[in-house]
């Protein structure tokens, strides 16, 4: 599909066809059209000054949220921090900033200000969310992403303090399980999410499995952590 006819009809063709993962180019990231994206397993991706590309990896990485793996060495570390505090949706601008900025293992960042934008849009509607690592009152790790019916889709994560980002990720699995969510997109698999359970499913079974996930009630609004660390770790 070209980018002006996807700007026209703003459709997306079936993921189920994309070669090498590529589903459309070219649109925009107004609110209906990224929750259209999410909804059909689709996601943008692309580099500062290009068109926006949409994308259905297959393989595709994905966590469920019961079988998150806590280590005991992830166990004893936090154990050493033990004034970390867990916060849903108090600083998300903060925590995609976050996730923005430089890293000494990456060149650049995807997370333009268009992007932080088109997420700092999906918050305030209530479908975006940041979960938060707190310390001392300092932001010192997180990750945000969007949430469906059953389904949270994951975009990135930061952590200023050894462990931080996995330390989001076992609180946000923990509290997605208590409240019946059943996936969590991560969208591909590294060696840190496969370290914390994540796996990677065929794209025919990651789209089946979420247009069933996507009929679950989910949880609308802002969020609040009803799950202390202290339980968790």
């Amino acid at each position: 599909m070209s980018a002006s006819q996807f700007l026209k009809d703003r459709t997306f063709p079936d993921p189920r066809t994309a070669v090498d993962g590529l589903v459309a180019i070219g649109g925009d990231l107004r609110p209906d059209r990224l929750l259209q994206a999410y909804r059909q397993g689709i996601f943008p991706w692309f580099n500062p000054g290009d068109p926006v590309l949409w994308w259905s990896p297959d393989p595709r990485g994905v966590l469920l949220p019961e079988e998150v793996h806590l280590s005991r060495s992830l166990r004893r570390h936090f154990r050493r921090n033990p004034d970390l505090a867990f916060r849903f949706d108090t600083a998300f601008d903060a925590v995609v900033a976050a996730c923005a900025a430089p890293r000494a293992d990456a060149q650049g960042t995807w997370i333009t200000p268009e992007m932080q934008r088109a997420y700092a849009r999906l918050h305030v509607l209530g479908h975006a969310h940041s979960i938060e690592v707190w310390q001392a009152e300092a932001l010192v790790g997180g990750l945000y992403g969007v949430a469906l019916g059953g389904v949270f889709f994951g975009e990135s994560m930061f952590s200023r303090i050894p462990n931080g980002s996995k330390f989001a990720l076992v609180m946000l699995a923990r509290q997605l399980s208590a409240w019946g969510f059943v996936l969590i997109d991560t969208q591909f698999l590294t060696a840190h999410l496969a370290s914390m359970g994540a796996r990677e499913l065929s794209r025919t079974f990651f789209l089946d499995l979420l247009t069933a996930a996507l009929q679950l009630p989910g949880r609308s609004g802002a969020w609040q952590m009803e799950i202390e660390g202290q339980d968790v770790f």
